[in-house]
């Protein structure tokens, strides 16, 4: 799986996602910093990238426009460091690969995981 992290997360993330196997970079090694949101999930589209973020506007933007992709992981927690939430991230990447692959909100807390294969409805 190819990673796209977005601005609003830590670019440590990438040692964390790239020394599990994925491949994975931070927004501002491929984009302008000061880029919408529509402009990353474009680019991710286009790159076939899935956005790691912990915006909400992503899962906005993919019910209003109903999309197939990209797949969005989106974090719902106030600590997102790697170092707090890193195993957690690993194994809802492992859990959901399946459904990510083929077009998926993954929303993660502290509480639960879940996925919500796209479009959503």
């Amino acid at each position: 799986m190819k990673i796209v992290i977005d601005m609003n997360l830590s670019p440590e993330w990438v040692s964390v996602l790239t020394n599990a196997g994925y491949h994975a970079l931070h927004w501002t090694q491929v984009g302008n910093p000061k880029a919408k949101d529509s402009e990353i999930m474009a680019w991710a589209v286009h790159n076939g990238y899935i956005v790691f973020t912990h915006d909400l506007d992503f899962g906005s933007l993919l019910a209003v426009s109903q999309a197939n992709s990209p797949s969005v992981i989106q974090v719902r927690t106030q600590n997102v460091f790697p170092d707090e939430m890193g195993e957690l991230i690993l194994n809802a990447l492992k859990q959901f690969e399946s459904e990510l692959t083929t077009g998926a909100l993954v929303t993660i807390n502290q509480a639960k995981t879940r996925a919500n294969i796209l479009p959503l409805r």
